[in-house]
């Protein structure tokens, strides 16, 4: 056989029930494990397919262009120089003795090594022919490589059969395939010898499968194992019943993004997947739908269904089995008996907690510790109440719904269903408040407090919802940092990257729905928003700098943010002053026109200039004296700052920061001919120190939008 002749080769590694969640994922890593050390062992022929396989019980790949062995390579091995390698007769040294034998070189002479020059010495190098690497070889390193590669969430060791070894891996292996086409390949894992055994599906299938060859791994799983061994395929084949079923229904799955998720988990859970119809007791319905939608996907795996027009919920849900039956009767009803109870268990938790209005449990938050540095949730309860009124107070809301929110916002925390369903916060609170006859403001800003950002312009309606939004994330922000637990690398088990962005999206959309106005920030800036939250901690021992270390942080994240869209540089020049957090994108969008001008590389080289002659120097003047200028570009620097800079003062204070920054761009001719004519150090301090105030009132001026230096390249 030609050693470029190539054959399909698959791997399979049969197992016990995988984790669901991490299914699809350990399924890639397993092909892409080995696919690498094949390639690498350039034991892959050219444009060779891979395949990968997963089921709850195994891990599988097909690569359908395998090589037997790898080909040649020339080889090119720098050894040593010359005078330490060879004895002044020409035979070898036992230095170069030692360095052939370590790779594997022992068998050449000297007289088979060539002599080049690096132009200051003579070197030894062997030159030659290796053979390629074998399938057997390379399929060991490629499948140790890939077991112990695989993103594994928990390691489990478990016994092998000769009750003395043990081994690590996620869930026991039963079984190991290695076939170059009908061949075994010798190779071995997790105590398990190679062979051409699988097994097919539990109760449906054979439950001994011999593979003739790779290829009819996947026919004969399908034929006779009753096994879909593609993830691809039978995640397809569910979506595809489940569309089927629901328009039979006249309903739908809905648009929520967890349909996605428990797509993918119920797919791991099956082999070979059928779905069924079942259906509750419409009284249910009268419980809020989040809860009975929860229990269905998060304790059944069900697909619940919904009414095509309103986007109720109704009460059919899906059921996806790995069994497939002519009379499916007794499925049907098994799950609708095992999801009765569950229902049953979500509508009394709803009644029992409505039989105690919310604003009574506010006190018993005071037997839940939010952290032993900070106190009860009630304590915190207290503080979010006092941030949310400064809050209101700035931004002309309804001081009193705003409290009112704050005060409701963790109440659902000691109800019976969110001891159940952790998930539901905020949102049981809402309907709790509803309940209650709360004002619609306060309800709807409890079921919005845990979102992750803002994405609507602020109006009316939704105000109280954002200063509760605001007012909890300021204050986690203050006191868990306060204490100490800042994030670092990837860990920020409070959330404080997550928090931070919230808040920049808050300011965001409260400009965006004109409560904060460009570029006025005396209603509401950050500054003032974490003095106040700090405060609010005067029971509890935080750091000093805790406000301006925060502040710090949220112009990171907002950095990191805005960078993965715009100009680095142009980031960096309006984030470097520490603008008006709503000013922010309006100063991004002007400072990216600005770098396009013609006059911008320039000015920001100038800039960049002016800012490093004014820190080496405490000379200036308190203000610039035109009797004092002797060169004609000094004046008519002077005289373009006078003329320039009230009308850029004028539209920057009108928030026009596109039209500042194009007005300043007309002084580009006077700056290059100052510092062309002009020498800014003179002898005479008089004069020194009049340039140096002349060129501080430039910088002042040119720098109120962004620091334009920052875009000098």
């Amino acid at each position: 056989m030609s050693q470029a002749d190539t054959r399909p080769l698959l791997v399979e590694l049969l197992t016990e029930e995988l984790p669901p969640k991490a299914l699809q994922k350990l399924g890639r890593a397993f092909a892409e494990g080995l696919r690498g050390v094949l390639e690498k062992k350039h034991l892959l022929g050219a444009s060779c397919r891979v395949v990968d396989y997963a089921t709850p019980r195994r891990l599988a790949v097909l690569l359908d262009a395998v090589l037997a062995q790898a080909p040649e390579e020339h080889y090119s091995e720098k050894l040593m120089p010359a005078k330490v390698g060879l004895t002044d007769s020409g035979e070898a040294t036992p230095a170069l003795a030692k360095k052939l034998a370590s790779k594997g070189l022992q068998h050449l002479q000297p007289a088979d090594l060539v002599r080049e020059s690096d132009g200051k010495q003579d070197y030894l190098y062997a030159n030659g022919v290796a053979p390629g690497a074998l399938l057997a070889d390379g399929l060991q390193e490629a499948l140790d490589t890939a077991i112990s590669s695989l993103p594994i969430p928990k390691v489990m060791r478990y016994q092998l059969a000769d009750g003395v070894t043990s081994v690590k891996f996620v869930r026991p292996a039963h079984g190991l395939i290695a076939l170059w086409g009908a061949d075994v390949i010798p190779v071995q894992a997790l105590g398990l010898q190679a062979g051409r055994h699988t097994m097919g599906h539990r109760f449906m299938g054979s439950q001994s499968i011999d593979l003739a060859d790779a290829t009819s791994y996947e026919s004969r799983l399908l034929d006779d194992g009753m096994v879909v061994p593609s993830f691809a395929a039978r995640r397809d084949d569910i979506l595809k019943q489940l569309d089927q079923h629901a328009a039979r229904l006249n309903a739908t799955l809905g648009n929520d993004p967890e349909v996605e998720a428990l797509l993918d988990e119920v797919t791991a859970l099956v082999e070979h997947p059928t779905v069924y119809a079942g259906q509750f007791d419409p009284r249910f319905l009268e419980v809020p739908p989040e809860c009975l939608i929860l229990t269905m996907r998060l304790n059944q795996k069900y697909f619940p269904l919904f009414d095509p027009g309103t986007g109720k919920l109704t009460h059919r849900f899906l059921i996806v089995s790995n069994m497939r039956v002519e009379d499916p009767t007794n499925i049907v009803e098994g799950n609708e008996r095992v999801v009765r109870p569950r229902l049953a268990d979500a509508q009394f938790f709803f009644e029992q907690d409505r039989k105690q209005p919310l604003a009574e449990r506010v006190a018993t938050l005071a037997n839940s510790v939010y952290h032993n540095k900070l106190g009860s949730q009630l304590q915190r309860s207290d503080r979010v109440r006092a941030i949310a009124r400064y809050l209101a107070e700035r931004l002309g809301a309804d001081a009193a719904l705003a409290d009112r929110a704050a005060l409701l916002a963790k109440a659902d925390l000691v109800t019976n269903m969110v001891a159940e369903f952790p998930e539901l916060q905020g949102v049981m609170g809402a309907y709790y408040a509803q309940a209650d006859g709360e004002p619609a403001d306060v309800a709807s800003a409890l079921r919005g407090q845990y979102r992750i950002r803002l994405d609507e312009p602020v109006d009316a309606a939704s105000l109280t919802g954002t200063i509760l939004f605001i007012a909890e994330r300021a204050e986690t922000l203050v006191g868990i940092w306060g204490i100490g637990l800042v994030p670092t690398g990837e860990r920020d088990p409070y959330g404080l990257r997550r928090a931070a962005l919230g808040i920049i999206s808050a300011f965001e959309q409260l400009s965006a729905g004109g409560y904060l106005s460009v570029p006025d920030d005396s209603r509401l800036t950050l500054a003032g928003l974490l003095d106040a939250a700090a405060g609010t901690f005067s029971q509890f021992d935080i750091a000093a700098d805790t406000p301006q270390a925060v502040k710090g942080f949220i112009y990171e994240r907002y950095r990191n943010q805005l960078g993965a869209d715009h100009d680095k540089n142009v980031v960096e020049a309006v984030l470097a002053p520490e603008p008006p957090l709503h000013e922010v994108r309006a100063r991004i969008q002007a400072c990216s026109s600005f770098a396009q001008r013609p006059e911008a590389e320039s000015l920001a080289a100038a800039n960049k200039r002016i800012g490093n002659i004014l820190k080496k120097s405490d000379e200036a003047a308190s203000r610039v004296d035109p009797s004092r200028f002797t060169e004609d570009a000094e004046r008519a620097l002077a005289q373009a700052i006078e003329q320039i800079g009230p009308v850029a003062q004028a539209q920057f204070q009108r928030g026009d920061f596109t039209g500042s920054l194009a007005t300043l761009a007309q002084a580009r001719s006077a700056v290059d001919t100052f510092f062309n004519d002009v020498m800014v150090m003179a002898d005479d301090p008089a004069v020194r120190a009049n340039r140096l105030a002349l060129l501080g009132q430039l910088h002042a001026t040119m720098n109120q939008v962004a620091d334009i230096s920052r875009l000098a390249s």
